[in-house]
C-alpha cells in the first residue's frame, strides 16, 4: 500500500510539473470559466442558476476525455511497460495512479469553480450539497474511465489529438452546457443522451435524471480497461 501511494504521489507530482497537462486540468477549464461566465450573465438572463454546473462539465470533459489520456500513453510504451513488469509491479497500478492523480487535479478544479462562482459571478449554490458532490464523484470517474481508454487503446499522441475530440466537441455543444438543449434538432437531442456530460449536467444542475447511464457506461469502459490490460500482459511475456 505505502509504495502505490508514493506513486501517487509522483504521478500528481508528474501531472502538476507537466505544462501540457496543467493546462488541461486547470488552464483552460479557469480561464474559459472566468471568460465565459461574464458572457452568460450579459446575454442569458438567469444563467446563475445553472453556472457552476455548466462551467464545471467543462472543465471536467476537458481535463478527463483531452488531459488524462496523455501520461498513460507515455506510461505504457513497449519499454516503459516492460521494466514495470520486470520489477513485478503490476500494470493496473499506473492506470490507478494517473486515474487518481487526474481525479485529485480535476476535483480541485471543480471546488474552485464550486466556491468562486458565487462570489464573482452571484452564481447559485446546489439546494443538496451532498447530491451535487456525489455527482460531481460519478461524472469525474465516467469522463476519466473514457479517458482511460483512450490512453490505452490510442498509440501515439498525434492520434489522441484527433480522437478524443469525437467525444470533447460534440460534449461541449450538445451537452446543454451552452444553451439549453430544447433549442437543438430532435435527433440531436437524442445524439445528446449518448454524452456523459449531457447527465452529468443535468445531474449537477439538479434537473430530473437518471445516474444509471453513467453508472452502465463506467462499467463499460471498466470491462473495456480490463481486457486491455490483459492484452499487454500477454504481450509482453
Amino acid at each position: 500500500m505505502k509504495p502505490f501511494l508514493y506513486g501517487l504521489l509522483l504521478q500528481w507530482k508528474m501531472n502538476l510539473r507537466n505544462k501540457d497537462i496543467v493546462v488541461f486540468y486547470y488552464l483552460v477549464p479557469l480561464l474559459f470559466y472566468l471568460f465565459m461566465s461574464t458572457v452568460f450573465i450579459a446575454i442569458m438572463p438567469n444563467v446563475q442558476q445553472t453556472l457552476i454546473a455548466s462551467m464545471t462539465i467543462f472543465g471536467i470533459t476537458m481535463g478527463g476525455i483531452l488531459g488524462s489520456p496523455y501520461p498513460l500513453i507515455e506510461l505504457f510504451s513497449y519499454d516503459i511497460r516492460k521494466s514495470y513488469q520486470v520489477a513485478n509491479i503490476p500494470l493496473y497500478t499506473l492506470v490507478l495512479s494517473n486515474f487518481l492523480s487526474a481525479f485529485i487535479h480535476l476535483l480541485i478544479m471543480s471546488l474552485i469553480i464550486f466556491i468562486s462562482a458565487p462570489i464573482l459571478f452571484q452564481a447559485t449554490l446546489p439546494t443538496d450539497i451532498l447530491h451535487y458532490l456525489l455527482s460531481l464523484i460519478l461524472i469525474l470517474c465516467t469522463t476519466l474511465s473514457i479517458g482511460t481508454i483512450f490512453g490505452l487503446y490510442v498509440k501515439s499522441s498525434a492520434k489522441l489529438a484527433m480522437y478524443t475530440q469525437i467525444i470533447f466537441l460534440p460534449s461541449i455543444v450538445l451537452s446543454g452546457i451552452m444553451f439549453p438543449l430544447d433549442l437543438l434538432p430532435s435527433f440531436l437531442q437524442i445524439c445528446s443522451f449518448l454524452l456523459p456530460a449531457t447527465w452529468g449536467y443535468q445531474l449537477l444542475a439538479e434537473i430530473p435524471s437518471s445516474p444509471f447511464p453513467l453508472f452502465l457506461l463506467s462499467g463499460i469502459c471498466l470491462y473495456c480497461i480490463y481486457k486491455r490490460l490483459i492484452t499487454y500482459k500477454k504481450t509482453t511475456q
